[in-house]
């Protein structure tokens, strides 16, 4: 853990040891947010305009609905639905969703997703465990 001072002008110095761990560069974008009593920082990255991508007048739609069904599934999964593939190809152009994560937002993993947190809702997990021991004896019965 680092200690830094706030500076005139409300400055601050991020520690070269984050900095460099986080591959940041002079320039860069920061995010600041106050989260219970904290300071938050979250690198961003920002496009130009150059890359944003072109929509036709019905992909515009069909990122419209994809924005919604994102949020539901943020705000109430058990009670959203997955997004079809037509969507995920539009969130995936976008940017919105990453390419190599794409399967999460499908309806068939969103089903599975569900089905999981209705068994922790309902309290039936097992764990944490502190042990291997521990893990063993409890799924052995």
């Amino acid at each position: 853990m680092s200690i830094v001072k706030v500076r005139p002008r409300r400055q601050v110095t991020i520690p070269k040891e984050i900095f460099n761990k986080l591959h940041l560069e002079e320039g860069d974008f920061i995010e600041a947010k106050a989260e219970d009593q904290r300071i938050v920082l979250i690198p961003k990255k920002l496009v130009t305009k150059t890359d944003v991508v072109p929509l036709s007048k019905e992909e515009q739609k069909i990122l419209k609905k994809t924005q919604a069904k994102i949020q539901k599934i943020k705000q109430d999964m058990a009670h959203s639905k997955g997004l079809s593939e037509e969507e995920i190809a539009i969130g995936v152009k976008v940017g919105m969703i990453d390419r190599d994560q794409a399967w999460w937002w499908t309806e068939e993993w969103q089903i599975g997703e569900r089905a999981a947190q209705k068994e922790i809702n309902e309290g039936k997990f097992m764990g944490p465990f502190s042990t291997v021991e521990q893990f063993k004896s409890a799924i052995e019965g």
